[in-house]
């Protein structure tokens, strides 16, 4: 991941212990510097062992095979400040951590102002986006804004509660935060189904996407760039990652209605396959069961492999609604932003 100074690192597994090596990522100024502290001793500092004016390296050793540690910022007029969140987990196999903390409370609603364009869209972005600069985000493309996050807006009252989701993920250690968009349907049936989708994904490949990589600190390639739908939505997401692929690394369809209004079987049967990851999932019964698992077939075939690029998983009772939507989409989350 990074080099350390000092050449290779000692072998310590006679005493069985290992190396952590961590870089804290921070827009240091001439008033404060980042320390590391550990549950080894929460009250110990734990010096860098080499790094610069935006970053700074530490090696912890450890005779377990995790780590729970936490930055904590010294500054002259403030004494020690604690980054804000729950402690960071390194584990064995992942003994390499980049981390971007924040130290101030960050209250801020992202999402609460509309943006207006074509179609109208909201913007989540992550606690201490505005005090880390250093740190750039995957972007996810969600469909149906109005059901991801405000009650208030979302059908019969149920949304996915995205950005409650995304935070407690971050909580766990188990995905890279991220900034997603969420975009209003100016109507469903037509923007979410052929030849519908594809004015609709061009306005996100040739205007929504520039103005957002212009406007945000993205990682703007597609191994960094997702879209994500349920239902109809499904169908809209899977079509723009097949259509451009250059674009959207990264799919998530969750109960999508294949085969209606859309020529994607036979797009998938007839035409090269896509360097994408797509992860696909269906309700049972009367969820687009059969349609989805068809679908996930047609791609095996055509070289996907599960897994790897493909990730299909069926919910039994599973209703086709925001609120089975909300329960689990914490499963493409990990798949699509998951640290690997």
């Amino acid at each position: 991941m990074f080099g350390l100074r000092g050449g290779r690192e000692p072998s310590n597994r006679a005493r069985g212990e290992m190396t952590f090596r961590i870089r804290v990522h921070y827009p240091l100024t001439s008033g404060g510097s980042v320390l590391l502290r550990t549950e080894a001793d929460w009250d110990r500092n734990v010096e860098p062992t080499d790094g610069g004016s935006s970053h700074l390296d530490f090696r912890v050793e450890s005779n377990a095979p995790f780590l729970y540690f936490k930055p904590v910022l010294r500054e002259r007029a403030n004494g020690i400040r604690w980054s804000v969140g729950e402690n960071y987990l390194a584990l064995s196999d992942e003994r390499d951590r980049e981390i971007y903390p924040y130290f101030d409370v960050d209250d801020r609603c992202s999402v609460c102002e509309i943006r207006e364009a074509e179609y109208r869209y909201r913007v989540f972005y992550p606690p201490g986006y505005h005090e880390n600069v250093l740190e750039r985000f995957p972007v996810l493309y969600m469909h149906d804004a109005q059901n991801l996050f405000f009650r208030e807006e979302a059908f019969q009252g149920y949304h996915w509660r995205i950005a409650e989701t995304l935070s407690l993920l971050d909580a766990m250690n188990l995905v890279r935060k991220v900034v997603v968009v969420g975009i209003y349907p100016n109507d469903r049936e037509t923007d979410y189904t052929k030849p519908g989708y594809e004015t609709y994904g061009r306005f996100l490949v040739e205007k929504l996407k520039p103005e957002i990589d212009r406007s945000f600190r993205t990682l703007p390639g597609p191994e960094s760039t997702a879209v994500m739908g349920s239902s109809l939505g499904g169908v809209a997401s899977f079509f723009m990652a097949w259509q451009w692929p250059e674009v959207f690394g990264m799919a998530a369809c969750l109960s999508s209605t294949f085969g209606w209004r859309d020529d994607l079987e036979a797009r998938v049967e007839n035409e090269p396959r896509r360097a994408v990851r797509l992860y696909l999932d269906s309700g049972w019964p009367k969820d687009n069961y059969e349609a989805t698992r068809n679908m996930r077939t047609r791609l095996v075939r055509k070289g996907y492999r599960p897994g790897l690029d493909l990730f299909y998983l069926g919910f039994p009772e599973a209703l086709h609604n925001e609120s089975s939507w909300a329960m689990r989409c914490h499963v493409p989350f990990q798949f699509l932003f998951g640290h690997r």
